[in-house]
């Protein structure tokens, strides 16, 4: 073979897995929209740094473009929701606080959209009175239908103005306000409706509080 056609095919080769490494970084990166805020109306705000790395398996990194998020079980019309697609529902924001069992507690402007908007499109048989939500690390946790359709909870996206980072649980975080943190769900990958009112999420089979409702001890009940 001719030596410049050898050197030509070296230096293609050489192009192509400079390109494919680079592919594979990029997928790993998750661009921030905006800049982060500290106050909001007046109300001083944590940073998005500020929270502690307690995941069960560390931080989770998707690649949003084969990313689907499954509403599904006891409903009538399942869907399975790109990231566009579940973005391009009306965002709503604000400021909630979470409070961990370890002690320490932010608090963050949250923007996202409503749980109950995503239940709606699904529409929920009569027997489904239990949601189950699933991450992408495997972890579970799950809530009463009603307190998700009554209390405008929120599918976070953003965090302080800026998307939600990958160790903070990108693409989705559940907001859910009024609980302890382990009921905070991070990179949502499935909401289930279900009709078991007596389902136990990760901490919950290990003696957490299957209501988690910050107003009590997060041990049992």
């Amino acid at each position: 073979m001719d030596k410049k056609i050898i050197i030509l095919l070296v230096i293609l080769i050489a192009a192509v897995a400079i390109f494919a490494a680079f592919e594979l970084q990029k997928d790993r990166t998750v661009k921030l929209s905006g800049v982060e805020i500290k106050n909001y109306q007046g109300q001083k705000l944590s940073s998005v740094n500020d929270f502690r790395e307690n995941s069960i398996k560390g931080p989770q990194f998707i690649n949003i473009t084969n990313y689907h998020l499954e509403v599904t079980g006891l409903v009538q019309n399942p869907r399975n929701y790109t990231y566009d697609e579940v973005l391009n529902h009306t965002s709503y924001e604000k400021v909630v606080k979470l409070d961990c069992v370890e002690g320490w507690d932010v608090t963050i402007l949250w923007q996202g959209l409503l749980v109950s908007d995503l239940l709606n499109e699904a529409k929920p048989l009569p027997n489904g009175n239990t949601v189950i939500f699933y991450a992408y690390d495997n972890y579970t946790t799950s809530f009463p239908i009603s307190y998700l359709n009554n209390n405008q909870i929120l599918l976070a996206y953003k965090m302080n103005n800026v998307t939600i980072p990958p160790e903070r649980g990108f693409p989705f975080m559940l907001v859910a306000e009024s609980k302890w943190g382990y009921k905070w769900i991070k990179w949502v990958t499935k909401i289930e409706v279900s009709n078991n009112s007596t389902y136990k999420g990760y901490w919950e089979i290990r003696g957490y509080s299957d209501v988690g409702d910050i107003n009590q001890s997060y041990l049992g009940g």
